[in-house]
């Protein structure tokens, strides 16, 4: 990790010192834990769009192999949180002890392409929250700034290949 790394983790991280910025990050990175809130609103979607269901099941299924993912170069990395390495006092308790890279940002990443891929208000609903729940992770402090990017790197890169996949097989 290099100094520019530290250096915008604790400057995020400092916005968690305004209450209603530390509870909104907070609520984010909640409803982001384990993929959450995107497998959720993948299947509200499902339901709510029945010409799109298979496309809208795919899609999150797409979402949770992200996930998945993520996790499994988490295990391999082994990248210690920022509160390990850098004293950073954390505001939300995590799943585990390894930063890197970040499965919030995978899966956030992950729902806003699928999603997209999906639907027209897929690409324009989801990548706003995508965004805010990735700098969640950092004004939490619980993640540097490249554990958020790699994640969202991984989520997009990962979506994007089964983009036509998820779509049903429909041309881009």
């Amino acid at each position: 990790m290099d100094d520019m790394d530290r250096r915008l983790l604790s400057a995020l991280r400092d916005c968690g010192d305004a209450p209603r910025v530390a509870a909104a990050a907070r609520a984010l990175s909640w409803a982001g834990e384990h993929g959450a809130l995107w497998l959720a609103a993948g299947l509200v979607g499902a339901a709510a769009d029945r010409e799109r269901r298979s496309a809208w099941l795919r899609a999150t299924a797409l979402t949770a192999g992200a996930h998945l993912a993520s996790m499994g170069v988490k295990r391999a990395v082994r990248r210690p949180r920022p509160a390990q390495g850098l004293g950073v006092e954390p505001l939300v308790r995590t799943a585990g002890r390894h930063s890197f890279p970040s499965s919030h940002a995978t899966s956030a990443a992950a729902a806003a392409v699928a999603y997209g891929a999906v639907r027209p208000v897929g690409a324009h609903l989801v990548p706003p929250l995508a965004a805010a729940v990735c700098v969640s992770r950092m004004v939490v402090g619980v993640h540097y700034p490249s554990d958020v990017a790699a994640g969202a790197a991984l989520g997009a890169l990962t979506a994007r290949l089964g983009a036509r996949w998820a779509s049903g097989g429909a041309a881009r």
